[in-house]
């Protein structure tokens, strides 16, 4: 009976996997979750443990009012966009002039601690008025200003203009980013990056990253995106290079910080949030991760799995799709040469295969 579950089970998975959907659980829809037919979705975390809801809007859930540009860099405006912009349009100026205002304090502002926290209060004023405040759990001691844990390094996914203003949310303490330069083209936050703060330590895996980092370490927590960009898709993406190298060599922990659902409320193609965020935005917080003693790929590995652990299903990391011949080995219970846990699935011998990057 066991084998014949098993062998049922085989040509379910088998089937479902060659169609490209799955069935959401909460909204008994079907869900596309391959952006091509040769991608795949490998789930590593127990089945009834993974958030399987999905708030991705189509093109006719959206509503556009206003459309730029054209495909693939098209963006779109609706009337919740609408909404955001005009929030957007009060709220800016106001912290343009506090950063103003507290920048002339100069070394009197230890840490430039009261110039980050403007953009705090910004992010929870905005993030408050669009009816997108995320909800926390996890290691919640982690968030608060003053637990003298010493610095750190923060690390999150990354799939959304969103991530932002939700982490510096979350975050009490005070800590840097480590940015990409086109943020600095983004008004006010821009301005935060790039102003008195200094907090654009560099993109990650840069060479002048990877000459700073040691030294800023002595000072605040670090958070940065260790995918180095933004996921078009949500799905998680592999990591640049240098930031668990400088992390191994400074000996810091790393509080890895899984963000569930901006993708869906604000995606690539949107200029503002499609929708709110209540009920969907998400922030687990994982217990820090000890980087005495270990490599680069140890704390990269460890890292992607605790991002995996809590990342809903639509956000899952995506593989290359098998053959139909290695479903027919899997099938057969035979041994089949796939990466584990997030690798790449690699391919059998006699197969020739087209690497093609997810979104």
């Amino acid at each position: 009976m066991r084998s014949l579950n098993a062998s049922v089970a085989v040509v379910v998975v088998t089937l479902s996997v060659a169609t490209g959907f799955v069935q959401d659980i909460s909204t008994k829809r079907s869900v596309n979750i391959f952006p091509t037919s040769k991608s795949i979705l490998r789930v590593t975390a127990p089945l009834e443990e993974v958030d399987t809801r999905s708030f991705l809007l189509s093109k006719d859930e959206i509503h556009p009012l206003f459309s730029f540009g054209k495909a693939p860099k098209e963006k779109l405006v609706n009337a919740h966009g609408v909404w955001c912009l005009i929030v957007s349009l009060i709220t800016g100026p106001i912290w343009l002039l506090a950063m103003a205002i507290v920048g002339k304090k100069g070394d009197n502002d230890v840490n430039k601690a009261e110039y980050d926290n403007t953009g705090k209060i910004w992010s929870k004023a905005w993030l408050t008025a669009t009816n997108s405040y995320p909800t926390v759990s996890g290691n919640l001691d982690r968030l608060k200003a003053g637990n003298d844990e010493g610095p750190c390094l923060f690390v999150a996914n990354h799939a959304s203009w969103l991530d932002i203003p939700v982490l510096c949310t979350v975050l009490d303490p005070v800590f840097k980013f480590i940015a990409k330069g086109e943020l600095a083209k983004v008004p006010c936050i821009g301005t935060q990056l790039t102003g008195v703060s200094n907090s654009n330590l560099g993109e990650v895996g840069s060479l002048e990253l990877r000459r700073s980092l040691p030294q800023q370490f002595v000072g605040v927590p670090i958070m940065a995106f260790p995918e180095g960009q933004r996921s078009q898709d949500g799905h998680l993406m592999d990591f640049k290079g240098g930031l668990f190298l400088m992390a191994a060599k400074t000996n810091v922990p790393i509080v890895p910080i899984t963000i569930s659902h901006t993708h869906a409320v604000m995606p690539s193609n949107a200029l503002f949030p499609f929708q709110s965020g209540a009920g969907k935005l998400h922030v687990h917080v994982h217990d820090p991760i000890d980087a005495q003693g270990k490599t680069e790929e140890e704390l990269a590995e460890s890292v992607r799995a605790a991002f995996i652990s809590a990342l809903p299903l639509e956000q899952q990391p995506l593989e290359k799709l098998p053959s139909p011949a290695e479903f027919l080995h899997v099938a057969k219970g035979e041994k089949v040469a796939h990466g584990q846990k997030g690798e790449t699935a690699k391919p059998m011998p006699s197969e020739k295969v087209i690497h093609e990057k997810a979104g």
